[in-house]
């Protein structure tokens, strides 16, 4: 009796030990479609009946070519409660949101999409004259609902995946910023606790240094500078405010010969 006490608890310890996946189903799901899309690309092209356009005899594949890379990191709060409710957002099919990493406040890393596909996470924006930021990017959500700081374990466990991303793809400091800087007008994350200096001072992103003596030019033009750098000014009071609350932690609408500095000192870095 004693043996099958022992041996009954150690089965119930390590079944209760075992970790339950609960998105078995959905990644069913995530593997269909991955399957699906290898099958469209493993296709060969058929040529299509035209009027007055000569049909090739027959079809010639191109053996040069790689699989499309990310240039650009969008880093983004979630503006939810915790990282299981942000996990289930991303997997519900009617918010139609997504990212390719969560990043929970322990510095758990969830990769929840191929760092080759297209996740939908910048929606409606603009970074210089690229409009559809979603096919160019990786986007990283922060377990954050919007008003809190962000915890040391989780920023070092994302200079951890920059650190990968930007050596794996090769991607220009330049080219890592947040939601809010490509979508002014309907995002502010993240928020103005983001610790952008730290992710730059790591190669991650542009910086200024000491402005004290920066003589800006009378010729300077702001919007002209923000343009430049890549913000859309369409409506420049966001533009603004994305610019300040990037770069000075700041959530203010005000302007003055500081931010002119800031500002003239990142727009000599893209000239």
């Amino acid at each position: 009796m004693r043996k099958y006490i022992i041996s009954f608890s150690l089965f119930l310890f390590l079944f209760l030990s075992c970790k339950v996946n609960p998105y078995k189903t959905t990644n069913k799901d995530y593997k269909r479609q991955s399957r699906a899309y290898a099958r469209i690309l493993s296709q060969t092209p058929l040529a299509t009946d035209a009027d007055s356009v000569p049909l090739s005899p027959y079809w010639v594949g191109t053996t040069n070519f790689n699989m499309r890379r990310p240039n650009f990191i969008i880093i983004h709060h979630t503006a939810q409660n915790s990282c299981p409710q942000t996990l289930q957002t991303f997997t519900l099919p009617r918010t139609q949101v997504s990212a390719h990493y969560v990043i929970c406040k322990d510095g758990t890393i969830y990769h929840m999409l191929n760092d080759y596909l297209r996740a939908w996470q910048a929606g409606i924006s603009k970074w210089g004259n690229i409009t559809d930021v979603n096919s160019i990017s990786v986007g990283i959500e922060l377990d954050n609902n919007g008003a809190e700081s962000f915890p040391d374990a989780q920023i070092n466990s994302l200079l951890h995946l920059l650190d990968t991303l930007k050596r794996s793809y090769k991607i220009p400091a330049a080219n890592f910023i947040g939601h809010g800087d490509i979508a002014p007008t309907r995002k502010n994350d993240p928020n103005a606790a983001f610790p952008w200096k730290a992710l730059a001072d790591k190669g991650f992103g542009l910086w200024y240094g000491d402005t004290t003596g920066i003589c800006v030019p009378e010729s300077f033009s702001s919007l002209t500078a923000l343009r430049v750098i890549g913000y859309d000014i369409k409506d420049s009071s966001a533009a603004v405010l994305a610019f300040k609350r990037h770069f000075e932690q700041d959530t203010t609408r005000t302007w003055g010969l500081p931010e002119q500095k800031i500002l003239y000192t990142l727009y000599r870095k893209y000239e």
